[in-house]
């Protein structure tokens, strides 16, 4: 790759970062409600994202949802291990139905008692303050890797454009912190269309020019068998001792992906349910796109790219096959790309961190404006601590991190889920199946070498499994027993909408 400053990329890469910069701070007089000083104006976009007309929320589900690391890692991996990475693909099929059937029920219930956050739906399903403590904490501390990811992903498109040092990378995130603190969740959900219309010409581009430069499709997946072959791992085809793997990952994956708090504020922040149900027919568009950037990852091996770290596939094959104008460009769209999922996950966390603890224990009297003057605060903390994770701590470490993170946000789902569609579960079952969850999860994690997988073997069968998963049924089954052998107490809290 191009060390020295490409001006023609850093020129396009400038105009696009200053174009969604200004949209950042225009959003807070987009759809302007009388004001911003509310968690449902300035966290939620007052709940008024429609599909069909604005087609709103769409865009901001699908770019909080493919992030900028997404764009990054996908092919990196499939250039890593071949067939093996396309795991995305059916874990974003997967992922819709289970929206569709559930999500609109969730938002329901959020919408009639007035809801922010995964914790107050579990706090007013329970009655449990440490249950919504227990939601509320997994849920900052699973964001706040996330978050740094895609800091990554931005600062391999900044690397990529000859920019040296950290200034670059810190003065985007600067930007970012000024426009979310004045724009609240309107800022990403118009920066989203910018985002996602780029991302789409970009990858079209690529899978219609680079195959063309490197002799057709066939060739491609030909030198990428070749490569795998050479250096002894990897294939281009899926091996039978991946395939419970492969799908355990896809599954696991697929349940954890809307337990995150920067997806579930996109669904909060809906117009109705039907607008949800709308949009899960919808999104798998992108994993359409998702399939076709994943091939990237052989690309990269046709296009026989000498790499310092596999994450710069991408940029390499831009620099390489483009024009210096459009690889800017598509620089362009992957900082952009950071920018949108980056200010939702903060503001998911910014909105568990005063709705779940400094309303439940510091002020329980706060008003609507002093609500939303914290969450701004957290918003900001948020994003300098994960700017200084990438600034003082090796990248590996955000990433063993993010490899948790799947396994600890997952251990929510019964506590979030359940209580939707059953009065069964106590809050003290609950509370012990996600300890054993989490806790045992990532002992196991831990074990392996913060590796996302591990080697079940039972008798004669032997099988490695997502850890996530092993750690989610072993979270069930004990709220099941802890269930069945302590009494019930009297629920006192509402009762769920149905």
């Amino acid at each position: 790759m191009k060390t020295e400053l490409d001006i023609p990329a850093v020129a396009v890469f400038l105009f696009f970062f200053a174009l969604v910069t200004v949209m950042g701070f225009v959003a807070s007089h987009w759809r302007r409600p009388k004001t911003l000083a509310s968690l449902d104006e300035w966290g939620l976009g007052g709940r008024q994202f429609g599909t069909w007309i604005t087609w709103i929320t769409w865009f901001l589900v699908g770019g909080d949802f493919y992030t900028a690391y997404t764009v990054i890692a996908v092919p990196a991996l499939v250039y890593s291990v071949g067939a093996y990475g396309f795991f995305a693909l059916p874990y974003t099929i997967l992922v819709y139905p289970i929206v569709f059937m559930v999500m609109p029920k969730l938002w329901q219930v959020a919408k009639d008692n007035g809801y922010v956050t995964a914790a107050d739906v579990v706090h007013g399903r329970y009655g449990s303050r440490l249950l919504e403590a227990a939601v509320a904490i997994t849920g900052v501390v699973a964001t706040m890797p996330y978050i740094a990811l895609q800091l990554i992903g931005m600062a391999t498109a900044v690397k990529a454009l000859g920019f040296e040092g950290e200034l670059p990378l810190i003065a985007a995130f600067v930007v970012l912190a000024l426009y979310t603190y004045s724009s609240g969740l309107r800022a990403p959900a118009l920066i989203a269309f910018v985002k996602d219309i780029m991302i789409y010409i970009a990858v079209i581009a690529a899978v219609s020019v680079i195959p063309g430069k490197l002799g057709g499709y066939a060739a491609v997946f030909d030198a990428a068998d070749q490569a795998f072959k050479a250096k002894g791992s990897g294939s281009i085809l899926l091996q039978p001792g991946q395939y419970v793997a492969y799908a355990t990952l896809a599954l696991g994956s697929a349940l954890a992906a809307f337990m995150y708090p920067h997806t579930l504020t996109g669904i909060f922040a809906s117009k109705s349910a039907t607008t949800i149900r709308k949009n899960a027919v919808l999104l798998p568009a992108y994993t359409l796109m998702l399939g076709l950037l994943a091939l990237l990852g052989y690309m990269g091996h046709a296009a026989k790219l000498k790499l310092a770290s596999n994450n710069d596939v991408v940029p390499a094959l831009f620099q390489t096959l483009f024009p210096s104008w459009f690889a800017g460009f598509a620089f362009a769209a992957i900082a952009i790309g950071a920018l949108v999922p980056a200010a939702v996950m903060s503001i998911g966390a910014a909105n568990l961190f005063t709705r779940n603890f400094w309303k439940a224990y510091v002020n329980p009297q706060v008003d609507t404006a002093g609500e939303a003057a914290v969450a701004k605060i957290a918003s900001l903390v948020v994003k300098v601590g994960a700017l200084l994770v990438i600034i003082y701590l090796p990248t590996q470490f955000a990433l063993d991190l993010q490899l948790l993170g799947g396994l600890w946000i997952l251990q929510t789902l019964p506590a979030l889920i359940f209580g939707l569609f059953t009065r069964w579960f106590t809050a003290p079952a609950l509370l012990t199946g996600w300890v054993v969850g989490l806790f045992g999860g990532t002992y196991l994690a831990w074990t392996d070498g913060l590796k996302p997988l591990h080697m079940l073997s039972m008798g004669s069968f032997q099988a490695t499994v997502y850890v996530g998963l092993i750690a989610l049924v072993a979270n069930i089954v004990v709220a099941v027993l802890v269930n069945l052998v302590v009494p019930k107490p009297v629920v006192t809290a509402e009762a769920v909408s149905t």
